[in-house]
C-alpha cells in the first residue's frame, strides 16, 4: 500500500502547490464542520435557556470569560427582544451564517484544487502509459488486443483520479472532523461521550472484511471492462465483416454477455462498500440507546436537555465521516486492482531497446547484409538462416509463397522486431547501433495495408516528411497518380477522408499512401505490395513512375505480381523462412526451380 501511495504522490507532486491548498483547504473544512456543531449547541442554549442550569452546566462552561460575558450578553437581549445588548445579539444571529460561508468556500476549494490536480496528473498519467505503449515494438501489439490497451489507458487511469480527486478530499477532510467533533464531545462531556461511543470500534470489523471482497472483485471487475472494450472494438473495426456474414445478433450477444458479468461484478462491488455503511449505522444507532439507558437509569433529573442534544447531534455527525472514510478504504482498494495493470505496462521494457550511444546512419550507397539472420513467434519459426548481399542503389524482390517469410524480413529491416539470431547491417554496422529514428528517417515504406488518417489529405501526405512545402506535397501526388481523384474531391487537398481513409476506394489510399512514400525521398524503399489495390491501366502509370523513384536507392520489394518485378537486379525466392533460390528473372526461368513454377502460373493465365 505504501509504494501504491507513493505512486500516487509522483503523479501529484507536479502540481504540489495546489494539492497543499487543496489539502489545507479541506482540514480547514473539517475543523470549521465541528465548529458548526458547536455553534448551534450555543445558539440553542442562548434561545432556550435552562431555567435552573448555572455557567457550569451549559456548553459555554469551558470558553474563556469574554465568550461566556458574550453569550450572557446575547442570551438577555434574546429574551428581552432586542432591547439590552443588540450587538450582542445580532453577532449570536449573524454566526450560523458566517461559519455556514466559511465551510462552503473551504469545502469548494477543497474539490476544486483536488479536482485540478487530479484531471491534470491523470492526464499526464495517460500520455505517459500512451506515449510509452507506442514506443513499445511491434511484438508487443502482437501479443495485446487493441480494445485492452484502451481500457488500460482509459478505464484503469480513470480509478486514480477518484483517489486524487474524491478519496484526497476524504482523507485529509472527514479525519479532521472526525477527531475535532471527537474532541469537541470528550470536552464537553467525557462520560456520555465515553457511554455513547463504547461501540465505535466495532465498527472496524465490517470494514476489513468487505475490503478484501471488493479487492477481488475489482481485479475482475477491471478484466470484464477490458474485455467489453475490446469487443467495441473489434464490433465497430470489423463492421463489414459482421454485416457481410450476419453476425450482428452474435456479436451483439456476445456484448450482452460481457456486460452482465460487469453488472453482476459491479453490483458486488456496491453491495461491498454499502454494507458496512448500514452496520456503522446500526452500531451508532446501538450507542444512542446505550447513552438513552444511562440517562433513564442513572443520570434522571441531573440531565439537561442541551446535553441530550449536543449528545445526540454530534454522535450523528461522527458517524457520517466514519462512513466516508469506509468508501475511502474501498475506493483505495479498486483504485489499486485498476492501477496495478497500468503501472506493470509502464514497467514494460521495450522488445527493441535503443543503443546507449547511438552510430550515424549514413544509408545513402551503403550495402545492405543479412547475415545468418534467424526469427520467430513464440515457437513457430518464420525465418532460419538468411544470408544476404545487398549492393547499394539495387532493386532486389522477394517472392515466395503466403507465409513464407517475406513481409517479415522488411519488419526486421525496418527494426519492428530485433532477430533471434544472426544480424542485419547497413554499411557493415548491425541495425542495434543505430536509434530507431534515425534507422526509419532513411526508409520510405509502402505497404499493401495501408494505414490513412482521419485528417485531411495534405495532411496525409506530409506525414511523409513533416514540414513538406505545398509545392512538395503536389508534386508527391502528382508522381503517384493521385492529382487526378483529389481535383475532384470538393475541398481539394483540405478534405477529410474519415477513419482509415473510409470515404476514398482501396486504389485512391493505395494512392496517397504511395505519394506519402515519395515525399519522404529516403535512401532505402521498401515497398509491400505497394500496387496490388491498383487497376491494371493505372499500376503501369505508378509502376514507370516507382523506375525513377528507385534511381539510385536501395529498394525491397516484396510482389505477388511478377509482372512488377522482371526487371529486378535479383529476385530472392522464399520457401517455408528459408531462400530456396536467388539471380535474376532470367537466371531464376532458366534453373527451372520454384520460380519458373510461379512464373508460369501466372503468366499461362
Amino acid at each position: 500500500m505504501i509504494l501504491f501511495l507513493r505512486k500516487i504522490w509522483e503523479l501529484a507532486r507536479p502540481y504540489k502547490l495546489r494539492l497543499f491548498l487543496g489539502v489545507l483547504t479541506g482540514v480547514l473544512n473539517g475543523f470549521i464542520f465541528s465548529l458548526m456543531i458547536a455553534t448551534a449547541m450555543f445558539v440553542y442554549a442562548a434561545m432556550f435557556p435552562s431555567k435552573n442550569a448555572d455557567a457550569s452546566q451549559l456548553p459555554i462552561k469551558h470558553l474563556p470569560e469574554f465568550a461566556q460575558n458574550w453569550f450572557f450578553s446575547a442570551r438577555d437581549g434574546l429574551a428581552n427582544g432586542l432591547h439590552t445588548h443588540p450587538a450582542a445579539v445580532w453577532a449570536m444571529i449573524l454566526l450560523i451564517p458566517i461559519i455556514s460561508l466559511l465551510r462552503g468556500i473551504t469545502g469548494y476549494l477543497n474539490v476544486y484544487l483536488l479536482q485540478w490536480v487530479g484531471s491534470r496528473a491523470v492526464a499526464d498519467l495517460r500520455t505517459k502509459l500512451f506515449a510509452h505503449l507506442l514506443d513499445l515494438s511491434a511484438g508487443f501489439y502482437t501479443e495485446n488486443a487493441t480494445g485492452k490497451l484502451v481500457s488500460r489507458v482509459m478505464n484503469d487511469t480513470q480509478a486514480l483520479q477518484t483517489i486524487l480527486t474524491n478519496a484526497t478530499s476524504v482523507i485529509v477532510r472527514d479525519p479532521m472532523a472526525l477527531i475535532t467533533v471527537l474532541g469537541f464531545l470528550f470536552w464537553q462531556q467525557p462520560k456520555l461521550s465515553l457511554i455513547a461511543l463504547v461501540v465505535l470500534p466495532a465498527c472496524i470489523i465490517p470494514i476489513a472484511i468487505y475490503s478484501r471482497k471488493i479487492r477481488r472483485s475489482s481485479r475482475e471487475a477491471q478484466a470484464q471492462a477490458a474485455e467489453l472494450t475490446q469487443t467495441m472494438t473489434e464490433g465497430f473495426t470489423g463492421h463489414r465483416v459482421i454485416k457481410a456474414y450476419n453476425l450482428e445478433k452474435i456479436v451483439a450477444e456476445k456484448f450482452r454477455e460481457t456486460t452482465r458479468r460487469s453488472v453482476n461484478l459491479i453490483m458486488r462491488i456496491t453491495r461491498a462498500t454499502e454494507i458496512p455503511s448500514a452496520i456503522i449505522e446500526f452500531f451508532g444507532a446501538c450507542g444512542i440507546a446505550l447513552l438513552l439507558i444511562y440517562l433513564i437509569k442513572f443520570a434522571g433529573a441531573q440531565s439537561q436537555p442541551a446535553d441530550f442534544i449536543q449528545l445526540l447531534v454530534s454522535i450523528i455527525a461522527i458517524y457520517q465521516p466514519l462512513k466516508n472514510l469506509t468508501r475511502l478504504q474501498n475506493q483505495i482498494v479498486q483504485a489499486r486492482a485498476a492501477t496495478e495493470r497500468v503501472f506493470e505496462m509502464l514497467a514494460t521494457k521495450n522488445s527493441v531497446p535503443e543503443p546507449v550511444q547511438p552510430k550515424m546512419l549514413h544509408a545513402a550507397n551503403a550495402d545492405i547484409q543479412f547475415e545468418n539472420v534467424s526469427f520467430n513467434y513464440g515457437e513457430k519459426v518464420i525465418l532460419q538462416n538468411i544470408n544476404l548481399d545487398i549492393k547499394a542503389g539495387q532493386l532486389v524482390a522477394f517472392v515466395g509463397k503466403t507465409g513464407s517469410g517475406k513481409t517479415t524480413l522488411a519488419n526486421l529491416l525496418l527494426r519492428f522486431y530485433d532477430p533471434a539470431g544472426g544480424a542485419i547491417k547497413i554499411g557493415g554496422v548491425d541495425l542495434r547501433e543505430f536509434s530507431t529514428r534515425d534507422l526509419r528517417q532513411q526508409m520510405a515504406v509502402v505497404s499493401q495495408e495501408n494505414v490513412l488518417f482521419n485528417d485531411t489529405i495534405q495532411r496525409n501526405i506530409e506525414f511523409g516528411r513533416l514540414g513538406a512545402t505545398n509545392d512538395e506535397i503536389i508534386a508527391a501526388a502528382k508522381f503517384a497518380k493521385a492529382d487526378e481523384f483529389i481535383a475532384q474531391k470538393p475541398e481539394g487537398f483540405d478534405t477529410i477522408i474519415g477513419e482509415k481513409g473510409v470515404t476514398l476506394s482501396g486504389g485512391q489510399r493505395q494512392r496517397l499512401a504511395i505519394a506519402r512514400a515519395v515525399l519522404r525521398n529516403a535512401p532505402i524503399l521498401i515497398l509491400d505490395e505497394a500496387t496490388s489495390a491498383l487497376d491494371t491501366e493505372v499500376e503501369r502509370q505508378v509502376q514507370a513512375e516507382f523506375d525513377k523513384l528507385m534511381e539510385g536507392r536501395t529498394t525491397f520489394c516484396i510482389a505477388h505480381r511478377l509482372s512488377t518485378i522482371l526487371h529486378a537486379d535479383m529476385i530472392v525466392v522464399l520457401e517455408q523462412g528459408k531462400i530456396a533460390e536467388t539471380g535474376t528473372h532470367d537466371e531464376l526461368v532458366q534453373h527451372g526451380g520454384i520460380y519458373k513454377k510461379l512464373y508460369e502460373m501466372q503468366f499461362s493465365v
